[in-house]
């Protein structure tokens, strides 16, 4: 059974991300993430008004008139979400922990699907994938996945984006835009991960979007700081009140967070940076508009 406070907590997001995308996103989805392309339909005979471009050269060859191939647009698209459940996404200083800031966002893009007659699924995982839920349309289906996602308790805490990514690249046969929703806070993701991500994304459309804390980036006001890692369970202990730790420990912070921006313009891969202290609609309205700029 559900907790009143989780059963009011996933009606707000529900419900607010339903309007989002009927007032604030209205069109903006559609015109940045059409069709995946175009699929072959037939070869046919060539009939006047044809446009000469569309001849295939070596069945007229072969056949001794000419003929064309015929293509139609993919209308349906597939939008998967990648969740990470790892421990780190407890973490939150402000209004919202990184999870919840992660299903506000991952409702927001599931309802922009459903609402463009797409299919959106998702994909939770820590250092395993944990959970995978198949895409479908219609609100009820974005109405589980918003559960899920507040509601499912992982068995592991580490974080391994590339094999969540491994397992979208074996369960989605075509194209999908596939949207990886995390903290990246893993040390592989600057290594190994990355080349495994960058192969996938040749298959693939793969978005980022790195989720952070205010918190993780400034130590509190004074006293001895007992930090525990989330997901490893180790215990460490700093010195607040002294300037350089608090100077060292900022910049450590901040140099990890560019690093990982860095690694993904080095992968040509999109990254939207949601702080939990952000507007999720707004943050994606800026994506779609810049998206949109560079089609043009």
């Amino acid at each position: 059974m559900l907790s009143p406070d989780i059963i009011k907590k996933i009606k707000k997001v529900h419900i607010k991300t339903g309007r989002m995308v009927n007032t604030l996103m209205a069109g903006q989805y559609r015109s940045v993430f059409r069709g995946a392309g175009i699929e072959f339909e037939e070869v046919r005979e060539y009939v006047a008004g044809d446009d000469v471009k569309s001849i295939d050269w070596k069945v007229s060859a072969r056949m001794g008139k000419p003929f064309i191939k015929r293509y139609r647009e993919e209308r349906e698209q597939v939008v998967m979400l990648l969740v990470d459940m790892s421990g780190s996404g407890s973490f939150g200083t402000t209004d919202s922990i990184k999870r919840e800031t992660a299903a506000e966002i991952a409702a927001i893009l599931a309802f922009n699907a459903i609402r463009n007659n797409d299919k959106a699924g998702a994909i939770l995982f820590t250092d395993q994938v944990e959970r995978y839920i198949p895409p479908k349309r219609g609100s009820a289906h974005v109405w589980r996945l918003i559960r899920e996602i507040f509601t499912f308790q992982p068995e592991h805490t580490g974080t391994d984006i590339a094999a969540a990514v491994d397992f979208l690249a074996r369960v989605c046969r075509k194209r999908t835009v596939a949207f990886l929703v995390s903290d990246f806070l893993t040390e592989d993701f600057g290594r190994t991960n990355a080349l495994r991500i960058k192969s996938a994304s040749r298959k693939h459309e793969l978005i980022s979007v790195l989720i952070s804390d205010p918190g993780e980036f400034k130590l509190p006001d004074g006293g001895i700081i007992a930090f525990q890692d989330l997901e490893t369970g180790s215990v460490r202990y700093l010195d607040a009140s002294d300037r350089t730790t608090r100077r060292r420990y900022e910049a450590n912070r901040r140099a990890v967070y560019e690093q990982v921006l860095k690694t993904h313009q080095t992968m040509d891969m999109d990254c939207i940076e949601m702080p939990t202290d952000g507007d999720a609609a707004d943050a994606l309205v800026r994506y779609f508009r810049y998206r949109e700029r560079r089609r043009r």
